[in-house]
């Protein structure tokens, strides 16, 4: 990570070069909403098959689902999301405005207190000792502390007055859950194996905020491991380790990474881990592995009826699985990423180019293809159309070829194809490299190999 990147430079790279815009600009926006442009749809969609394949394509004992997001209303009963799912809320009552106890807490702190071993009284307690203002206006004048309801709440029914309120899941897992016996039943599953998939979630949170970081509505990708009680946290270890390694493969260096084990647990869990990253505004949650013992699939089968025991055809034994879960954010890990490859890279001559180091395989674009001048533009589109049965790519022709790097630059595109007019002679081109600008010359019917191989994970 460039030691100049802040959130703000982030941002505007993002609107600027496709990542990502702000929701429904043309209305003055809605907060914390985003939507991914034609750059930044390609890097999340990249991030997304990278965990798909490592964590079910690669592993022969775990089963995709995509569950519905609108689900029966007794599932979040089960859960306990009706009963309990709610953050500590804080009102300032000079400017209005709303956030969470526990945010003010470890921001004024630094991150040296963690407030989630505190009682509502006790968050109530350190704010009035601190004298912890408002971030807003800067006036200590709160209201006591209060629940904020997390989920989303609409109805179902065509009737006013016999309309059904159903909830937008906060969470993916429970689809995973509510899936058990079918999945189990339809691929011959035997325990231990794992459920996985990749869907939004939406939470009305109170202080969402920081670009990517925290929103409303967001994607996530996660897994829940059922196995045998007597090896659950062998599994659990093992994914804190298959976790980690997995960011590492995506480019976030082992001195912005770290375990953070939770020192306050729920109820039923046996142990819980974040794998943190140092974002631009800090050390936050990256993922979270949890090993949630029998509670989801014993309450599931409280309320539904339904027997969610395992028979084990080897040894007859009936049991519960436990449950080993593994969650990331899609757009968390993809702002983590982003802020890893931003560089700002001093040139010899003076200049200062922005790059986007990104894994190859991970790149937006692969390979972008640029004619040296217009006039060359049929022969460069037809190395496009053969490079982009292949590989996304990104075909430019306006201004010098020095600022179309740059933009590729910015962009993260790996490797640049200039068409010049040898090319009309010999059928051959330049690529350039992005990381170390470094030019070979390849003939056209050699690009696609070197590519690929060059962009394998």
């Amino acid at each position: 990570m460039d030691k100049n990147l802040t959130m703000d430079k982030l941002v505007n790279l993002c609107k600027n070069r496709g990542f990502v815009f702000q929701g429904s600009e043309i209305y003055g926006g809605f907060a914390n909403t985003w939507d991914f442009g034609p750059v930044g749809v390609e890097l999340k969609n990249n991030i997304k098959r990278a965990w798909w394949k490592k964590f079910v394509q690669e592993d022969p004992n775990t089963y995709g689902v995509d569950a519905a997001i609108l689900m029966n209303p007794k599932v979040w009963e089960a859960s306990g999301h009706v009963q309990s799912f709610s953050d500590p809320q804080m009102d300032c009552k000079s400017c209005k405005y709303r956030f969470r106890a526990d945010n003010l807490i470890e921001e004024h702190s630094k991150n040296s207190v963690s407030a989630e071993k505190m009682t509502t009284k006790e968050m109530e307690d350190y704010i009035a000792e601190h004298k912890i203002k408002c971030p807003h206006c800067g006036n200590f004048n709160w209201t006591p502390i209060r629940q904020f309801k997390l989920m989303f709440e609409t109805s179902r029914g065509t009737v006013e007055g016999e309309k059904d309120v159903v909830y937008l899941r906060p969470e993916t897992c429970q689809g995973e859950y509510v899936n058990f016996l079918n999945v189990q039943r339809t691929m011959r599953a035997k325990v231990p194996f794992a459920i996985a998939q990749i869907g939004k979630s939406f939470r009305n949170e109170i202080t969402p905020g920081n670009f990517l970081f925290r929103t409303v509505e967001f994607e996530q990708m996660e897994l829940q491991m059922f196995c045998h009680p007597e090896k659950s946290m062998e599994f659990y270890k093992n994914y804190k380790d298959r976790a980690m390694k997995f960011v590492e493969e995506l480019g976030l260096t082992k001195e912005n990474l770290r375990y953070h084990d939770h020192e306050k647990l729920a109820h039923y869990a046996k142990a819980a881990c974040d794998i943190q990253y140092n974002f631009p505004i800090g050390w936050q949650e990256l993922n979270g592995i949890h090993h949630r013992g029998i509670w989801d699939l014993s309450r599931h089968g409280d309320f539904s009826g339904k027997n969610m025991e395992y028979l084990d055809p080897y040894t007859n034994e009936k049991f519960l699985p436990n449950v080993i879960e593994y969650s990331i954010g899609a757009d968390r890990l993809m702002l983590a990423i982003m802020s890893e490859a931003y560089e700002e890279e001093k040139l010899e001559n003076g200049e200062t180019r922005v790059v986007m180091h990104f894994k190859p395989f991970l790149a937006p674009f692969k390979v972008a293809i640029l004619p040296l001048q217009k006039n060359l533009g049929e022969k460069a589109k037809e190395v496009y159309n053969l490079l982009s049965k292949k590989f996304m790519c990104d075909y430019d022709e306006a201004g010098s070829i020095g600022k179309r790097y740059r933009r590729q630059d910015e962009i993260g595109t790996p490797f640049c194809v200039t068409i010049d007019f040898d090319t009309l002679e010999d059928n051959t081109v330049t690529v350039r490299d992005r990381d170390t600008m470094a030019q070979i010359r390849l003939p056209i019917d050699e690009l696609a190999d070197y590519v690929q191989k060059k962009i394998e994970y």
